[in-house]
């Protein structure tokens, strides 16, 4: 046993999949240890939010500020100028200002303001430039002046005995808040979802669920697999037919479409976390099952098999003393890959609307599909489904890279 350890983990390939997934496995177990609060706690008024450090503005404008030499309109202008901004500034340049392209540098957001102040006139008539266009061009003007204006703000309060405004607080241009001496503040790493739900922790609590639906489905379909293996290979004849009919049966039909079919007929009410890994462990076992079999019939008739036949031990006792052992490593990579499949099957059924159906709990396959369902890939909102993404393949690589590596050392043909 402990030779074969030594050999499993001086395999490069199951250490750097190894690796990979004990560094999931521990972020699921410390991150909620560290952020308390419920991963699907919407605190977010339904929309998605960049990711970034988010403060109360009311207790930024009650605190005292800081007078600081610091330009803010250079910041105001930047914000201003954004990429469907710059389009507009550089088609008004080329069309009606008679700019050649080269002379623009859109990448200079100083110059570029520079020049359309140069060449904006708010009364120009020319062909091509209709009312609805003229009026946008102004707007887009007085918006950059806007920005450029480094005027007070005031604050006022209304009087509770008048009900006038009353000014209590000026806010200069060059005043500024240490972001240390807010209190209410939340930092998102990967923003919000649609439902304005901290992505990461959601992310970490989703991945928890999957892994457990990856771990039963496989624990299942290696089991149902082993055991119509066993009795098929050993047992032979109008057992191994019937098993093999079965299999056949399961392995013309595509299993995903049985997947899909079952999933339906359970029902939107039973079809909760546990309900879908049982599922998928129900219709995965075929090719484990023909897998086993073909390694028990190779080994039936083994020396040490037919002597322990001679000896009359009982069957059980020949499959589990004398074949069970010499298969053990082959199904432990077998309920590796059931495990990676398992994972990707909860998140195809997720992404076409027949995974878990609860509101408490996430998953990647879930996560995936509210990411599309409000267009976070239309409107360019990558943080609700690319690092969905990511970790799905991260877990995929890392246990296939583990499956690679245990193959190379128990298959000597394999071996470099």
């Amino acid at each position: 046993m402990k030779n074969t350890l030594r050999q499993v983990f001086h395999s490069g390939k199951f250490i750097f999949g190894f690796v990979i997934f004990v560094l999931i496995l521990l972020i699921c177990i410390f991150y909620p240890l560290f952020i308390t609060y419920d991963p699907l706690e919407m605190v977010g008024a339904g929309n998605f939010y960049k990711p970034g450090t988010y403060f109360s503005q009311q207790e930024a404008v009650i605190n005292s500020g800081y007078t600081m030499n610091i330009d803010a309109t250079e910041g105001k202008l930047a914000m201003a100028v954004d990429d469907a901004t710059v389009e507009k500034i550089r088609e008004y340049l080329v069309k009606y200002a008679g700019m050649n392209e080269a002379e623009i540098k859109a990448d200079d957001t100083e110059e570029l303001v520079a020049l359309w102040q140069e060449k904006y006139d708010p009364d120009l008539k020319t062909k091509g430039l209709t009312t609805a266009k003229r009026k946008a061009y102004r707007r887009l003007d007085k918006e950059i002046k806007d920005a450029q204006k480094n005027s007070d703000i005031i604050i006022a309060e209304e009087d509770s005995e008048t009900g006038e405004l009353k000014e209590e607080k000026k806010i200069k241009g060059t005043s500024f808040v240490n972001t240390r001496d807010i209190v209410n503040k939340r930092t998102f790493v990967l923003g919000t979802d649609n439902f304005g739900r901290d992505v990461l922790t959601e992310l970490v609590a989703a991945t928890k669920v999957s892994l457990r639906i990856g771990l039963i489905a496989g624990l299942i379909a290696t089991a149902i697999g082993l055991v119509l293996g066993l009795i098929a290979g050993y047992v032979g004849g109008l057992a191994d037919n019937i098993i093999m009919f079965v299999t056949n049966l399961f392995t013309v039909i595509p299993s995903f479409v049985i997947l899909i079919l079952i999933s339906y007929s359970v029902g939107t009410n039973a079809r909760g976390v546990m309900m879908v890994a049982f599922i998928i462990g129900l219709t995965s076992w075929p090719w484990t099952t023909r897998s086993v079999r073909s390694q028990v019939i190779s080994l039936r008739n083994r020396d040490h098999v037919n002597l322990s036949k001679l000896s009359g031990h009982s069957m059980v006792r020949i499959v589990f003393t004398d074949i069970l052992p010499y298969i053990a490593s082959y199904v432990v990579m077998a309920m590796i890959l059931q495990i990676s499949s398992g994972i990707l099957s909860e998140a195809q059924l997720s992404m076409i609307g027949l995974g878990p159906a609860t509101t408490k709990t996430a998953t990647l396959g879930l996560m995936m599909n509210w990411a599309m369902q409000y267009a976070a890939h239309l409107n360019g909102s990558w943080w609700a489904y690319f690092p969905v993404v990511i970790v799905i393949a991260l877990i995929s690589f890392s246990l296939n890279l583990m499956n690679t590596g245990l193959d190379q050392v128990f298959n000597p043909q394999l071996r470099d």
